[in-house]
């Protein structure tokens, strides 16, 4: 009997690399291996492929290409985000104990960690809340706002219930409040972690209204290990990594130039096709989760049902536990997801969905389902049966 191809269904953990992304990277492994800070030849070839990824990225957003910084990828970004920023307002001969932060309840646990260890050092943060949908309000946000905020961040897409955030509101929120108390300075800068957004949605940087914007290349089809912030041109941002002057001496080390052309390549298919991507992929979302329900009513989604990434469903089964489901889902050649791939290990539960109001029972019972490219419906059915004949057992 032949054995039934594997359904991978946790696109938000993990992207396979594209065939147009590996062909973009073969020669920077062997042929053009030069170092882009060297003189040579060789190295300046590599410096021109460098230049080339840099432009290529800052032209998909609307950003000048000394406006990119690539990173390690997207917990290096958020880092390199808040952390940069705080290096930098603290050489003024300032202390924490002068700043206040804002972000959210329900943020990744490289933006939330961050926060979590600067209030521990003395700084004040606001955690806004969400409403039962996930969605941040910016009136929330707005009235947040004090005289000293430094930095506001909420990520664009949630990686777990796939919400996606009204960031346009919550910057007209930012400056509106900036005009009214007559703010002296360029604070608060906005930033986002936008991860899991290219595939889908708009990231032009003018348009969303935000200072700063972190990339992951592995969400979108792209080499695992590489990342970039975005970073508006003379924000005070400093190193938090030491030893070299790449990257506007923001970010020291060799630059990694097979997974930087790697990225680039990436971002720009990604912008080439994710309306068309979306569009098919929000109708597949859309039968998966009507199917769910038409068997299993007593099946919850997580999260807005609307304002939500086209390939993400997070579902919960009240009764049923989730690591239970995704085991016997990988032994049916399922591949899904619970929650932040960063968090395995920790607890079986999910403060995003507990910040919803759900209770942890609800978290502890959830399935993040994530579809991509090589998803069909064929594959959504068999996830619905499988899925049915587990719940019923």
């Amino acid at each position: 009997m032949k054995k039934r191809k594997r359904i991978y269904a946790d696109y938000a953990a993990s992207t396979p690399v594209d065939v147009a992304v590996k062909r973009a990277m073969a020669p920077y492994w062997s042929d053009q291996f030069g170092n882009p800070g060297s003189l040579h030849e060789e190295g300046m070839s590599a410096k021109r492929a460098l230049d080339e990824a840099r432009s290529c990225i800052g032209s998909q957003i609307g950003a000048r290409a000394d406006e990119i910084i690539f990173t390690s990828g997207g917990t290096e970004s958020n880092n390199l985000a808040i952390f940069g920023l705080v290096r930098a307002l603290l050489s003024g001969g300032k202390s924490l104990a002068d700043f206040h932060f804002i972000t959210s309840t329900i943020e990744h646990p490289s933006v939330l960690d961050c926060f979590k260890e600067l209030e521990a050092r003395g700084a004040a943060v606001t955690y806004c809340g969400v409403t039962a949908e996930g969605l941040t309000e910016p009136e929330e946000v707005r009235n947040a706002l004090r005289q000293n905020t430094a930095l506001v961040s909420f990520a664009y897409v949630n990686n777990e219930i796939g919400t996606i955030q009204p960031l346009k509101q919550i910057s007209k929120s930012i400056v509106q409040k900036n005009k009214d108390r007559f703010f002296q300075s360029c604070m608060p800068l906005f930033h986002t972690d936008a991860s899991q957004a290219p595939l889908y949605l708009d990231c032009g940087v003018e348009k969303l209204g935000i200072d700063m914007m972190t990339i992951d290349g592995q969400k979108m089809y792209g080499p695992k290990g590489i990342g970039f912030l975005f970073i508006k041109r003379g924000l005070p941002l400093a190193p938090i990594l030491f030893g070299g002057s790449q990257e506007r001496g923001m970010r020291p080390g060799t630059p990694p130039l097979p997974l930087i052309v790697g990225c680039a390549k990436a971002f720009e298919q990604a912008q080439t096709r994710r309306a068309k991507e979306a569009k098919r992929l929000t109708v597949l979302r859309d039968h998966l989760l009507a199917e769910i329900k038409k068997h299993v009513p007593t099946a919850e989604l997580n999260g807005s049902a609307t304002e939500r990434a086209p390939n993400n469903i997070n579902i919960s089964f009240p009764g049923v536990s989730n690591e239970f489901l995704v085991l016997q889902l990988d032994a049916k050649g399922i591949a899904v997801g619970t929650r932040s791939a960063c968090l395995s290990g920790v607890g079986s539960g999910s403060y995003v969905i507990e910040a919803l109001g759900k209770g942890s029972d609800f978290g502890k019972s959830s399935i993040r389902i994530t579809f991509g490219i090589h998803t069909t419906r064929a594959d959504v059915d068999y996830c619905v049966k499988t899925l049915v004949d587990l719940i019923r057992d």
